[in-house]
């Protein structure tokens, strides 16, 4: 009987026990996700509130937290002086050609490797997912002597044609293409069907959350280049916003800075960024999970 209760006290210590630890376990990792999220949203607190000072308060020895006089005018004084409506209308117009141009030629690319037959496709593939492992940055000084070869430096073209062809996303929706039965794509095909139409008809409609994944990462990926459009379009009639925003518009004639009115425009320039991530966020993580389980 002593030896019962001895060894029931013995198991209700131990549990115990274990949900001290579980609970300080889930603490710990708790704080550290905190903590983690206060160092990735802090600086866009900092942008924002700096966006809202005056010059004289944000030149202050100590910083403040939170503006003592909100000044909503640096948005409009940012707008204006930084041309940021010619910088908007030239990355849109950058950022939906290049995503349309550049959906046409990964669609056609995936469905040949995911459905046609054809000598040396798994090398051909195998030699494109190889230039994966080249940084991108290397190719800047071929790619700079070819466009600038060609006479097309300052225009739209350098920024569009380049970077039509991602072996990331071609890979991406092959994968996606390949969890398709063979069997629908045969049977298509006794019923005479072209491989155009069934790429349209029953191919793009299934895998239209990778799609939706694709579209959205290149337009954000147009949105946020800096080096390319600054090395060879840098012209104020084709400058895009992020290397916009130094623009000699927003700086004084003494070469002074004013950084509120700059952050206004960073805030302005990233709004969009935001905005595409709250309200498409699901879309994204759905497209990539779809690509790579096959079923």
């Amino acid at each position: 009987m002593n030896r019962t209760v001895t060894a029931e006290t013995d198991i209700g210590r131990k549990t115990k026990t274990q949900k001290v630890f579980g609970t300080l376990v889930k603490v710990v990792i708790y704080a550290f996700l905190i903590a983690v999220a206060i160092s990735v949203i802090f600086p866009f607190y900092w942008m924002v509130i700096s966006s809202l000072k005056g010059r004289a308060e944000y030149e202050l020895s100590v910083p403040t937290l939170f503006p003592r006089k909100i000044l909503f005018s640096n948005y409009l004084e940012a707008f204006e002086k930084g041309n940021l409506g010619r910088l908007f209308l030239n990355t849109v117009f950058v950022g939906v050609v290049s995503t349309l141009l550049s959906l046409v030629i990964t669609v056609l690319t995936a469905f040949a490797f995911a459905r046609l037959e054809f000598k040396g496709k798994n090398l051909l593939f195998a030699a494109l997912l190889a230039t994966m492992m080249i940084p991108g940055e290397l190719f800047t000084i071929t790619n700079y002597i070819t466009v600038n070869s060609l006479g097309w430096m300052k225009s739209y073209r350098v920024l569009i044609i380049p970077f039509l062809v991602s072996v990331f996303y071609i890979y991406l929706l092959r994968q996606n293409f390949l969890q398709i039965p063979n069997e629908l794509y045969l049977a298509a095909k006794v019923d005479g069907t072209s491989d155009i139409k069934y790429l349209w008809k029953v191919m793009i409609p299934l895998s239209l959350p990778t799609l939706i994944s694709i579209t959205i990462l290149k337009m954000m990926g147009a949105w946020n280049s800096y080096v390319w459009p600054r090395l060879v379009a840098n012209d104020e009639a084709h400058k895009l916003v992020t290397n916009g925003l130094r623009g000699a518009n927003l700086i004084y004639e003494d070469g002074t800075t004013n950084f509120p009115v700059q952050m206004a425009a960073v805030a302005l320039v990233s709004i969009p960024l935001f905005l595409v991530f709250i309200f498409l966020r699901k879309y994204i993580m759905k497209g990539v999970s779809r690509s790579g389980i096959k079923g």
